[in-house]
Parts: structure tokens; C-alpha cells; sequence
């Protein structure tokens, strides 16, 4: 973002807004201990919901989306740039409607090496930004998705959000197409999310340090344990979404996903 900001960019048509959202925990970022600065309170991106934002509930993420949320209803295509804290390739998210879906992979699809693109329903522990009403509801044309790019702080995944970045603004008609480095690899590879596996005990640990899109062939393969209890793939196939090695008690551990067609 703060290379757009540089180039001074103008949307050939409608309005572009460049939004650093957390600016509470990236003013405290310490190069020291660089995983402190995710958030100040909370998770901002669990909070995207319009009965926490007229609630009482209150801190300092909360009133920040509570700051942006005007904006966020104005919008109509939104792409939201993320980084990992574990190594893997990068991957576009999505939620469960065919607008998002197909924003994603339209993306995906035009990236030199196509990532991967997830659909599923979000997070039990709260909706993040892109499952904001405005963008996931079948009612209203506004659509949005979300890209991993890849590790935090490594070159590639600034690479790859420049290119996902310059991607979304010409296929919204808003910049002129730029050429490519490479031709584009074809269409994307699609999976959908069946399970999402919390953590229920401070004991889980994975089996080896799996990546996000690995797929195990076997069905019933131990992936984890979680205290004593086994995790294990539900199907042949399974591709694991975005594992977190070291997952607090009650969050997201991993995704379990089924590859299928892609649009």
C-alpha cells in the first residue's frame, strides 16, 4: 500500500481507498519480538459483525472497525492483503457465494502461478472482513476476497501482493493492464472447506510441520493430536488450509478442504 500511495495512482474510473487497518498494533511493532504486533486487544479481523459494532463491546480493534465501517458500505469490489506467520505458498480466500468465488479465482487465474483459492465459511470465533455482510450476502452485488500472500517479511510475498494488487485494479477497470513477467499458467486450483479442526487443549501439536496446500492421499491419517485425542482426515485427498503449528487453546488449528473444479 505504501507503494501505491508513492506512484500516486488514479483510478481510470470510481474511487480506490488504500486502508492500513490496524495502525494500533503496527505502531508498536518491535523488530525484537515480531509477532507481538498482530493485534493490541484483539483479532481485528473476527470482528466484522453489525451486532458487535452496535454492541457495547469495546477495544481498541473494535473501534477501529467501527471507524471504518462507512467506508467498508461504499465498497463494491474488495481485495484484502494478509501475510502468514508460517511458511507457505500463498493462497486466495473466499467465502461461499459464487460472486466471491468467482472474484478469486478470476485473480488467481491471471497470476503468473496460479494460487490456490479456498472457499469456506469463515472463522467460529468470529467473521472476518471479507464475511462482512455487505460482501457475503447474495442481496447486494459488492464482493470481496482475501489473499495470503505469503510469510511475513519475505520478499516473495510482497512480489506476490504487488502483482494480486495491480491484478485487482485492472480487472475492476480502474488501471490499464500492465504486462506480466510470465504468461499466466492456466486456470486456478480450487478446493472447498469441510472441516475446521479448533484447538481444545493447549497439548496440539501436528504431526510433522505441514504447509498449507499439502494434501494427504489417504483417508484416516493421522495429521495431529490435540491432548490425547487423534485428528485425522476425513477423506482421501485432503488438503490442509493454513495450519497453525502452534495453535492457542479454542482457535483455528487447521482447515480441512476437498479439492474440486475450478470455475
Amino acid at each position: 500500500l505504501a507503494d501505491l500511495l508513492t506512484r500516486n495512482i488514479r483510478p481510470h474510473r470510481g474511487r480506490l481507498s488504500l486502508i492500513f487497518l490496524n495502525l494500533a498494533a503496527f505502531a508498536r511493532f518491535d523488530p525484537k519480538k515480531p509477532t507481538l504486533s498482530r493485534f493490541v486487544e484483539e483479532d481485528m479481523n473476527r470482528l466484522w459483525c453489525a451486532d458487535l459494532v452496535h454492541s457495547s463491546h469495546t477495544s481498541v480493534e473494535m473501534e477501529r472497525v467501527r471507524e471504518i465501517i462507512p467506508i467498508m458500505e461504499t465498497v463494491d469490489a474488495l481485495l484484502d492483503l494478509h501475510s502468514m506467520l508460517w511458511p507457505s505458498p500463498p493462497a486466495y480466500l473466499c467465502g461461499l457465494t459464487e460472486k466471491s468465488h468467482a472474484l478469486a479465482c478470476a485473480l488467481s487465474a491471471a497470476h503468473p502461478k496460479p494460487p490456490l483459492v479456498v472457499q469456506d465459511g469463515g472463522h467460529e470465533d468470529g467473521p472476518r472482513l471479507i464475511d462482512y455482510e455487505r460482501f457475503a450476502s447474495n442481496r447486494t452485488g459488492a464482493t470481496a476476497c482475501l489473499l495470503e500472500a505469503g510469510q511475513h517479511w519475505r520478499p516473495e510475498s510482497v512480489t506476490t501482493a504487488h502483482i494480486a494488487t495491480q491484478l485487482f485494479l485492472e480487472q475492476m477497470g480502474l488501471l490499464s493492464p500492465q504486462p506480466l513477467c510470465a504468461t499466466p499458467a492456466g486456470p486456478a486450483r480450487c478446493a472447498v472447506v469441510t472441516h475446521t479442526v479448533l484447538a481444545h487443549s493447549s497439548r496440539f501439536v501436528f504431526t510433522r510441520a505441514f504447509r498449507s496446500g499439502d494434501v494427504v492421499k489417504k483417508a484416516g491419517s493421522l495429521v495431529a493430536f490435540d491432548g490425547q485425542d487423534e485428528i485425522r482426515t476425513p477423506y482421501s485427498n485432503c488438503l490442509l488450509v493454513l495450519p497453525n503449528l502452534r495453535p492457542m487453546r479454542g482457535h483455528t488449528a487447521v482447515r480441512l478442504a476437498r479439492l474440486v473444479d475450478s470455475a
